[in-house]
Order: structure tokens, then C-alpha cells, then sequence
């Protein structure tokens, strides 16, 4: 069912589609920017970061940015939550994103990490706040597969982030790769999505 994915995505034909919306057409393609966005899960709880300044400020998100010219994309995602957060880790890829925004010039393809391990100290940046938050719960209200109980983190802000995180978040925690796409107006609003799982060994 190649068919069914989104201008701007590629996957295999055994996708399984976990949700969808939105208007009748898919905003045009003109210019696409790479990006990344990483995530640490360790001990049933996610570390996100508050953003304070720029694209998305006032949301709480992982930690990425732009790649550089001469960067591969997970060379920018450890240099990004470096700079975001102060540490390191041995990023894995779990899934891509690809995002319009109507007031914004090009599409974003972003690539998502994430680890269990990080080494450094966190902090907080000129750019991020990072956080803990409990990921006891995920979006569908299903327990996450831990006998480790953080009652003392709150859980994820799903209502203080993008509209379309609690589509593929929960996918990211579970450790199930995933491709999606999310057209949004000026407001922050989807106005088309398309979100699926996608197996293990495929690439995206």
C-alpha cells in the first residue's frame, strides 16, 4: 500500500497506518530542510526540553536543530543535545517526521533518536530547560512495561507540546519505529496528518 504515504515520506508496503486527518490535499513540496530531534528514556520516565527562545518556544519537545553542511544526521542529533542539554549518548534511530508549516518557507524532514544511556551532566541551556517526565502512561493510557513506579515526575505535557506528538511519542517509548507527516496552519493547528508504525528492519 505504498500509495497511502505521504508526499515527502518513503517506507515499504507493510505500514501500518495508526491514524489520519485532516483536509482533502496535501500542502505542495518546494523546499525540504534536514533536522533531527532526540529523546532519552531511561528508568520509565523521558527527558524533554522546555524551548525558551526560537521555532516552537513555549513547547516542550527533545533535543535537535538543523544538519549542517558536512554533517550526517546523527552526527547533528548528538551535536544538537549537546549543545541543548550538555550531554551525550549513543543515539539510535527510531522513526522520521516530516512536518509543513503554512507560514514557513520550507518542510521540515527531521529524523528521531533516542537512548536508554546518556554520560555527562544536564542542564539547562541559553536554548532548552530539559525535564524528567513519567512515562508510566503513554497517550493511550496504556502502561508502560516497567515495575519501576516515578510518582515524583510528572507526566508527559502532551497540552504544552505539538499537536501531533501524542500520535508517534507513544510509538518512540514502546521502542516501535514509525514514519508520519503533519501539514500545520500559522496557529499550530493540524491541518492534515498521517502517522504509521513500520517494522523493525525497514528503513526510513
Amino acid at each position: 500500500m505504498q500509495s497511502i504515504i505521504p508526499p515527502g515520506l518513503s517506507a515499504g508496503e507493510d505500514v501500518t497506518e495508526i491514524a489520519k486527518g485532516g483536509v482533502q490535499e496535501w500542502t505542495p513540496i518546494e523546499q525540504v530542510k534536514l533536522y533531527t530531534n532526540a529523546f532519552i528514556l531511561q528508568d520509565n520516565k523521558i527527558l524533554l526540553g522546555y524551548k525558551k527562545r526560537g521555532f516552537g518556544k513555549d513547547l516542550y519537545n527533545g533535543f535537535g536543530g538543523k544538519v549542517d553542511p558536512g554533517e550526517t544526521s546523527v552526527e547533528a542529533a548528538v551535536r544538537e543535545l549537546q549543545e541543548e542539554a550538555g550531554i551525550t549518548a549513543p543515539l539510535r534511530h527510531s522513526g522520521v517526521l516530516f512536518f509543513t508549516v503554512s507560514d514557513v518557507a520550507h518542510a521540515f524532514y527531521i529524523d528521531v533518536y533516542y537512548a536508554n544511556e546518556y554520560s555527562g551532566t544536564i542542564e539547562e541551556t541559553e536554548e532548552m530547560r530539559p525535564q524528567w517526565f513519567s512515562v508510566e502512561q503513554n497517550a493511550t493510557g496504556t502502561q508502560h512495561n516497567s515495575n519501576k513506579t516515578d510518582s515524583e515526575f510528572a507526566p508527559i505535557p502532551y497540552e504544552q507540546m505539538w499537536a501531533d506528538d501524542p500520535f508517534w511519542l507513544p510509538l518512540l517509548i514502546q521502542g516501535r519505529p514509525f514514519i508520519g507527516r503533519a501539514d500545520f496552519g500559522a496557529d499550530g493547528r493540524m491541518q492534515k496528518w498521517w502517522f504509521a508504525e513500520i517494522p523493525v528492519s525497514s528503513d526510513v
